[in-house]
């Protein structure tokens, strides 16, 4: 699943640094409504990247459990905006996401899609090749939920875009018994099942955050 909403500025107009952005209350709601939709499901292990916000989601949906901290799914890294030119700024959010991300695209100025398969993959291959769990709950990031889903439904490097990723959204796989990915649900947002609460993907929420947040300053 994908951690809570969040805000990366602060009431006073400031940014947070992106490692310790914590849940609005709003994301504490979203991740209060993902813990009542996995109630009935006993996990053997819970996973969080370690940053703030998912800890912060893990330990709402999984009270209880011990939290695993994998650090290298941790989420695609940007670079400090100042260093994209202000007349790039809004392409570098809206269309972050868009279609198939070539794996040379650095996300806002930082890290490349294939750093982030760099990283992920081999993370996710230990976790396939444990044999000691059966259910597992990860809760992660929308650019690496997006690139596991990728993974799984292509078997390649191929970072599909527009597997939109909705805050504290819950998405099912499962292996088959040769070890083939099977997507059973994808984005499930137990807060607004349908999204219609709006028609933004999250890059452009972020990016009108931004645009406020630098209006206002």
């Amino acid at each position: 699943m994908r951690h809570g909403a969040v805000s990366y500025f602060d009431e006073a107009g400031a940014p947070f640094r992106t490692d310790t952005v914590p849940l609005t209350d709003e994301g504490r709601a979203q991740a209060e409504a993902a813990r009542e939709l996995l109630s009935g499901i006993a996990f053997d292990r819970v996973i969080a990247s370690g940053l703030v916000r998912t800890m912060e989601t893990a330990a709402i949906v999984a009270p209880g459990h011990e939290l695993e901290v994998w650090p290298e799914l941790e989420e695609l890294r940007g670079e400090r905006l100042e260093s994209i030119p202000a007349d790039q700024l809004e392409d570098a959010f809206v269309h972050a996401f868009r279609g198939v991300v070539p794996n040379e695209k650095r996300f806002l100025g930082g890290e490349t899609i294939g750093e982030l398969f760099d990283r992920v993959l081999p993370a996710l291959d230990r976790l396939v090749a444990d044999p000691a769990w059966d259910t597992v709950l990860l809760v992660l990031h929308g650019a690496v939920n997006r690139a596991i889903l990728s993974y799984a439904l292509t078997g390649e490097r191929m970072f599909l875009g527009h597997l939109e990723q909705a805050p504290a959204c819950v998405n099912v796989l499962d292996l088959g018994e040769s070890g083939e990915w099977i997507v059973r649900a994808v984005n499930v947002a137990a807060y607004d099942l349908l999204h219609l609460s709006h028609r933004q993907t999250t890059m452009e929420r972020y990016w009108e955050q931004y645009r406020a947040n630098a209006e206002n300053s």
